[in-house]
């Protein structure tokens, strides 16, 4: 039998990882709903929703570390959030489920947020650029998810500026280099240290999980018990013939 190449009209193409998942919906949903409030109370919006460490500590604004996420300054800036958040979050909410994937995603943005705050309250008199002014913006928690991406897809392909190809390990080292100069450059408007806060609050997160550290304790706990139990104790293992005169205490 004759086989036969493929046509055009057989060949299918795709964009991006696909169909959008519950949890990267939602806050799609959400910062999209925000940014639009902005338009018409912008600076009430940003006031009350943005996180600004000085009003954390004046007003107990707790709820800024969370808030903060789902605010934006322009276009562009959602538009390349909420674009890289379906790259990546969609694949690693399949592969973690939607509950895991929605706790890292507000460990990683909350831990991002904190850096700022602990930048803002530093005995030195570069904090006053952290404590006054609000900082917004997903980018704390993308950069979380960048770092969970590099982690379990090292070797998966970004197309950067669409065109060039560098794989995920090497494209977040990249941008993790760029945040750490640009940090220690200072200005340019963007919280580059929020992202450097994303990339390691993500970091420490899943090395937490791995290394299960609530597992650890309670091990070394029943360790320690059994170690104590044998002081009391003589045990001794059973199964052999020439055991039967042997006795437990």
């Amino acid at each position: 039998m004759r086989g036969r190449y493929p046509s055009l009209s057989d060949v299918s193409y795709s964009f991006g990882p696909g169909k959008l998942t519950p949890a990267v919906k939602a806050i799609m949903i959400a910062n999209v709903a925000v940014f639009v409030l902005t338009f018409f109370a912008r600076s009430d919006i940003i006031r009350q929703l943005g996180l600004k460490p000085a009003a954390l500590f004046s007003d107990f604004a707790i709820w800024q570390l969370v808030t903060y996420m789902f605010v934006h300054a322009s276009v562009s800036h959602i538009f390349f959030n909420m674009l890289t958040l379906w790259f990546v979050g969609v694949e690693l909410e399949r592969t973690w489920g939607t509950r895991y994937f929605t706790k890292y995603y507000f460990a990683c943005g909350i831990g991002a947020g904190l850096t700022q705050v602990f930048l803002g309250i530093l005995p030195f008199a570069f904090a006053d650029q952290f404590y006054n002014p609000s900082t917004v913006g997903a980018s704390g928690a993308i950069f979380g998810l960048l770092m969970a991406f590099a982690l379990y897809f090292p070797t998966r392909t970004f197309l950067v500026f669409f065109v060039f190809p560098v794989q995920a390990r090497y494209f977040v080292m990249i941008l993790g280099a760029m945040s750490l100069l640009f940090s220690l450059g200072g200005g340019s408007g963007m919280a580059h240290t929020a992202h450097l806060g994303g990339l390691l609050s993500g970091y420490l997160y899943l090395k937490g999980k791995r290394l299960n550290v609530i597992s650890e304790i309670q091990y070394r706990y029943l360790k320690w018990r059994i170690n104590r139990m044998r002081k009391k104790f003589d045990v001794y293992s059973g199964g052999r013939r020439d055991d039967y005169d042997r006795r437990v205490h």
